[in-house]
């Protein structure tokens, strides 16, 4: 039973922690009690529609129980059948939103798509798929931003790396790592012909301030102008930064803001997030071959999708199973694709 009083005490407690204004120079902090505030508010504001709702159905079951043939008798009739039927939905979301993971800090990821093979093709493609997992996001309601970006002549993109952060963010998003193929006529294609192209997504756990240490003393950095599609410099100043992290050669750069100290921020962001996978890589690498099928590690240069645009398909090689209506997967429709994923055996 969802104890009400606790939920709203917290939430009470979490205000107070948030009114702090020496909490603001925590970011961390002040970011993660800001998200925890939001789930319980989700949790207080379902739960008071669910009282109203069962409220309702208390008056027109009473009014239905006088006995009276009335108007407001047959009114309450109608209304009581379509008040139950809510009043189970709310109680199903209620269950949902309760069991989601309160801790915030962990769900947050860091997507990198790069261009494959397929020239500007293969960059449209690029820029479908951030496309595609930008909308996810908004319909997960997860915050998001973009850390570094190289874009194509057609408005596609060579590279795009980003942040996305919220309930589930990661859990839902790491199966998605891997190359995933397109089949369709491209827009630059006179004679019609079906064109294959190819882009690579990965999918970094960005880890806490706490899981990995850098020291200033191992890190290189070169600052330059930012350049656009064509190599052409977009901004007279030097505010692109490219980290190089000595000891294990990690390079990363940042050039999307027109503020270096941003730049060099998502650029750190970046740099954590690859060391944490390679010491995960380097962890798996040490198990045996039959422990590493079971952790199930996707792999960079696996394929793992084909999105098969003439025949409005999209199949998961993987798993072995196919979707259609592949317009409303590309828009970030994707929670069949993710639900079937995160149920597998993978």
């Amino acid at each position: 039973m969802l104890d009400i009083e606790s939920i709203e005490k917290e939430y009470n407690g979490l205000l107070n922690q948030l009114s702090d204004p020496g909490l603001i120079s925590d970011w961390e902090k002040f970011e993660e009690l800001s998200k925890k505030k939001e789930h319980l508010e989700k949790i207080i504001n379902k739960y008071k529609e669910l009282e109203e709702i069962k409220k309702k159905i208390e008056e027109n079951k009473s009014i239905i129980a006088s006995g009276e043939v009335s108007e407001l008798v047959i009114l309450a009739q109608d209304e009581i059948s379509s008040f139950v039927d809510k009043e189970k939905a709310l109680e199903k979301e209620l269950e949902q939103i309760t069991s989601r993971e309160a801790n915030f800090s962990k769900e947050a990821a860091i997507i990198e798509i790069r261009a494959g093979t397929g020239g500007e093709e293969a960059a449209l493609f690029a820029g479908n798929l951030f496309k595609m997992y930008s909308r996810y996001a908004d319909l997960q309601e997860w915050s998001q931003r973009i850390l570094n970006s190289h874009s194509s002549e057609l408005k596609g993109f060579k590279e795009i790396i980003f942040e996305i952060k919220g309930d589930g963010a990661y859990s839902k998003m790491k199966y998605e790592g891997g190359v995933h193929r397109v089949q369709r006529t491209p827009e630059t294609e006179k004679s019609g012909r079906v064109h294959t192209s190819t882009a690579t997504v990965a999918v970094l756990l960005k880890p806490k301030k706490t899981e990995i240490k850098i020291r200033p003393d191992d890190l290189h950095m070169d600052f330059f102008k930012a350049s656009g599609p064509g190599g052409q410099y977009v901004n007279k100043r030097m505010t692109a930064v490219r980290i190089t992290h000595i000891p294990t050669g990690i390079a990363v750069a940042s050039q999307t803001e027109r503020n270096q100290v941003k730049n060099k921020e998502n650029a750190l962001s970046i740099l954590e997030a690859k060391i944490l996978e390679k010491k995960e890589m380097e962890e798996i690498g040490k198990m045996s071959d039959k422990r590493k099928i079971q952790v199930g590690w996707a792999k960079r240069s696996e394929k793992i999708r084909t999105y098969n645009f003439p025949q409005d398909r999209v199949t998961d090689h993987r798993i072995k199973k196919s979707w259609h209506n592949i317009d409303a997967i590309m828009n970030g429709e994707l929670n069949p694709i993710i639900k079937e994923l995160n149920n597998s055996s993978l």
